[in-house]
């Protein structure tokens, strides 16, 4: 069995593959190590061969995973690098290895899935919007707050916006002025989540006419999909951006 992990900035997003077909035999997401390593000692089925995993953590912080993962599994692990071009993708990036490695990988999954030009947003932490013309170059692209970090800086600087995720997640289904202050700030950062949506677009658009293929990927991308009827929702596009990275020899 493969366990393949995406290490992003607030969460670990792990899943396990049969070696031999591939298919998704069990997957999660944890907040630590620790969490990470008890919910797989947990599977007492688990066999592992083999570990790949893509990282935008410090160096120290992946140095230390990895160590405890070959301690615990017994495994090697492969880890996504930086790349001035792969599988087809120039990476667009004045310094490539300045290009955060989960949008590199998002990169490489969207060209390989459009076979063509493509926009990939990703939606976690942070939302990140990124150009692949037909030929694989990858002509750049925009980072903004993602909506749990708008969400968190309001609920950090301004002292009468309180209300907890449960709160948060039962108001985002209508986008009809709030009337409350969950109301308010969760419909408002979605807006502002789709107005970042509508501009790059309209700068796709501008360049390939209706000529490419939009992806959405991303926690939060569930919240972007109305805006984009046309998109393809692929929210493990980062691994597949990871097997094309790390494969299997």
């Amino acid at each position: 069995m493969i366990l393949e992990l995406d290490c992003g900035n607030s969460f670990i997003k792990w899943r396990i593959l049969d070696l031999y077909t591939d298919k998704i035999s069990l997957e999660g997401v944890v907040s630590s190590n620790l969490e990470l390593i008890e919910n797989l000692v947990a599977i007492r089925w688990l066999s592992l061969v083999s570990c790949r995993l893509v990282s935008v953590r410090t160096s120290e912080e992946t140095r230390k995973l990895i160590a405890i993962l070959q301690e615990t599994f017994g495994v090697t692990v492969s880890c996504a690098a930086p790349a001035q071009e792969m599988a087809g993708v120039r990476n667009g990036y004045k310094d490539f290895e300045c290009l955060g490695l989960d949008r590199w990988l998002a990169i490489l999954g969207g060209f390989k899935l459009a076979s063509g030009a493509c926009l990939v947003f990703d939606f976690g932490t942070a939302a990140t919007a990124d150009f692949i013309a037909e030929d694989g170059e990858h002509l750049g692209g925009f980072i903004c707050p993602g909506v749990s970090l708008m969400r968190s800086q309001l609920r950090t600087y301004t002292r009468k916006i309180r209300y907890n995720d449960v709160a948060a997640k039962q108001v985002t289904a209508c986008i009809s002025p709030g009337r409350t202050t969950v109301e308010a700030v969760e419909r408002g950062c979605t807006l502002m989540l789709r107005g970042f949506i509508v501009i790059q677009l309209e700068l796709a658009r501008s360049q390939w006419g209706d000529d490419f293929t939009v992806f959405l990927t991303g926690r939060d991308a569930y919240l972007a999909s109305d805006a984009v009827p046309c998109a393809r929702l692929v929210p493990d596009l980062v691994f597949v951006g990871l097997a094309i990275a790390c494969p299997l020899l």
